[in-house]
């Protein structure tokens, strides 16, 4: 059975690798677009304007369902194979040549096994994470840590996979990713059978996050389940949205009216960034704002909006308006 996601319910994310902690409120949207996503097996495409919280979900999705969490940015030059495996093909020649400078006798067959260069991808911990710490274990020389696990956590419980930003990758790994997700499995060099689930264990929640800078193919698009996540576009509706959520974030540290003076002025530079094409101040402004405030200020409210009338155009104001 998928268990239900709470919605409107304050969620305390703790801090997991590099990511700080952070809390987060699920929408009845996003609650139903996970649901959607895990009994279907399908990835969640999540798309929306930068610092909408897309990558966040992930992370939450994977707090409240009890399952392990491992991510991945993808950049310009990524491959499929990124998040399977890879391989360090220059530390092995580096090695043989060594090898052969100090005891060219003698057959290195062992010390240059494949495999010993060989590490495991995102892909690889999350279909199965078993075979992953086996493999970093046993074979290879590259002694990295595995993802942040959860303390008690096992592979039964299931992962959540974040392939963060796949806009900025070309059209051939989201479309490769189609095969190995569809499959639940994918073959790795060197190993006698592909990488896969194993048994017992459930499929890997996939969220995949968009800014949209890129159009995605329309194969990939077709096997996904697609969430948008968007802020309200009526003034008064995203000035309530932000308060609120200014309020899960930093509770008593930041007045009701100092967040409200916040978005208010948010919701001005927002409404000017958009009429004149440039990019525009979201969510992820109207809390560093606040977050500043806080951290610079404590919580005297007076205090607060002085220091905020001096510095909400370095955060807030895209279009050089108010720079003077």
């Amino acid at each position: 059975m998928i268990p239900d996601i709470p919605v409107d319910t304050r969620v305390e994310l703790p801090p997991c690798g590099t990511w700080p902690a952070s809390v987060h409120l699920f929408d009845e949207a996003s609650a139903d677009a996970i649901l959607a996503a895990l009994a279907a097996e399908r990835p969640l495409l999540v798309r929306g304007e930068p610092g909408a919280g897309k990558s966040q979900l992930a992370r939450a999705a994977a707090r409240v369902l009890g399952r392990v969490f491992v991510s991945s940015v993808v950049h310009a030059r990524s491959e499929a194979q990124d998040l399977q495996w890879e391989y360090d093909a220059v530390a092995r020649l580096g090695e043989a040549q060594v090898l052969a400078a100090v005891h060219s006798d003698l057959d290195h067959r062992e010390r240059l096994d494949p495999r010993r260069y060989l590490s495991p991808g995102p892909l690889w911990w999350v279909f199965n994470w078993t075979s992953a710490q086996d493999q970093l274990r046993d074979y290879c020389l590259c002694k990295a840590s595995p993802p942040a696990g959860l303390a008690g956590w096992t592979p039964e419980q299931g992962a959540v996979l974040l392939i963060d930003e796949i806009d900025k990758a070309e059209a051939d790994l989201p479309n490769s990713l189609l095969e190995t997700l569809g499959n639940g499995a994918f073959p790795v060099p060197w190993l006698e059978a592909p990488v896969g689930l194993s048994p017992g264990v459930p499929a890997p929640l996939v969220v995949i996050t968009t800014n949209e800078e890129r159009e995605l193919p329309a194969a990939f698009l077709r096997r996904c389940m697609v969430l948008r996540l968007d802020l309200p576009t009526k003034p008064s509706d995203l000035i309530d949205c932000l308060v609120k959520r200014g309020g899960e974030h930093f509770g008593t540290q930041c007045t009701k009216a100092v967040r409200t003076l916040v978005a208010e002025q948010l919701v001005e530079d927002r409404a000017r960034a958009l009429d004149l094409g440039r990019p525009a101040p979201g969510q992820a402004e109207y809390l560093d704002i606040l977050r500043a405030l806080v951290n610079a200020r404590g919580s005297s409210e007076a205090k607060q909006k002085a220091l905020f009338l001096r510095i909400a155009r370095f955060a807030l104001d895209k279009t050089g308006a108010r720079s003077g």
